[in-house]
């Protein structure tokens, strides 16, 4: 009689794509980024979830495996590392692969501005410009051309944050505005459930409220003397090419309508009558400036750049809308 074949076994998710890596042959901090940065390169996965390369995915992803900082990845870079520590690295790799999630769900963690969040895939993984200009234009040491448009962060009472999710911007507001209280609004109840997650992190309770609803809706008629949002702004061509990875996030957060300023048109109608006198508009629109453009040519937009951005957030006063 012949004898039945053994039943293959269990391989986990992706292990068949993988180059087996024996003992020893990865070492070091170092060793382990050169493995994922070709592995990261070999799938063709994209990068825009706080990382824009692979070679700085791979060293979040490591740092995060290890409870480091980024910060710190320098000065460990040629320490060794442990069996454990080495199959946990791997595991991460070849879930960041297969799944194509971003490694921030992986971990649950993204850096804003060197700050810690928590983050998971009940909110969009945040990678916003705002939190560099906050600091750059809003405390009296503005560049050349653009200067500070808040000379004074203590005089700032109040900022709103429309479009929250994770909380990330309304906390960064509370640290460049010390005596400000801090409202942040989302139509989405599972990414408030993340926001407030953050809020307890930075124990900001009594500082900073969060609002369920639809942009302006719950304030009841509430001034702020700023106003800070990173709506979705992705148009409809956007939405369908999407890569996977983003897909992973909720379609809530990027689908800003046929030309991407659905949200943004709302924003710029009703905030006039949200911002105190001396006030203004802080908002964040990707690549949609000449369409926004086109709609509002009687505005005066002041673009702001980053280190990373030309043209993708723009500032408006009060005075001016």
């Amino acid at each position: 009689m012949a004898k039945r074949a053994k039943p293959a076994a269990k391989r986990s998710a992706g292990s068949s794509k993988f180059p087996k890596v024996g003992a020893g042959e990865l070492l070091t901090l170092l060793d382990f980024v050169r493995y994922a940065v070709s592995r990261f390169v070999e799938a063709k996965l994209v990068f825009a979830h706080g990382t824009t390369d692979p070679v700085a995915e791979a060293a979040f992803l490591v740092c995060e495996a290890l409870h480091l900082h980024p910060d710190q990845f320098e000065a460990f870079a040629t320490a060794r590392v442990t069996s454990a520590e080495g199959k946990k690295i791997l595991d991460l790799i070849a879930r960041r692969v297969t799944t194509r999630k971003p490694t921030a769900y992986l971990v649950n963690k993204i850096y804003m501005r060197g700050l810690p969040f928590y983050v998971d895939e009940r909110t969009i993984v945040p990678r916003s410009f705002i939190g560099e200009l906050l600091e750059q234009h809003f405390g009296g040491d503005g560049d050349d051309e653009a200067g500070s448009l808040i000379s004074d962060p203590g005089v700032v009472e109040s900022v709103l944050d429309l479009c929250t999710g994770s909380g990330c911007l309304a906390i960064l507001a509370s640290r460049n505005f010390p005596n400000a209280e801090i409202d942040a609004v989302d139509i989405s109840k599972d990414a408030l459930e993340v926001a407030a997650r953050n809020v307890r992190d930075y124990a900001l309770e009594d500082r900073l409220t969060l609002y369920r609803g639809d942009l302006f809706k719950p304030l009841d008629g509430k001034r702020y003397d700023l106003i800070i949002s990173n709506p979705p702004y992705v148009d409809a061509q956007g939405m369908a090419g999407l890569p996977r990875e983003c897909r992973a996030e909720p379609k809530l957060a990027f689908d800003g309508g046929a030309d991407g300023i659905d949200i943004v048109r709302r924003i710029l109608d009703e905030a006039e009558a949200h911002l105190t006198p001396q006030g203004g508009l802080l908002c964040e629109i990707g690549r949609c400036r000449p369409q926004l453009e086109a709609a509002y040519p009687q505005l005066p937009l002041l673009w702001l750049d980053t280190a990373d951005s030309e043209g993708e957030v723009f500032w408006i006063a009060a005075a001016d809308l």
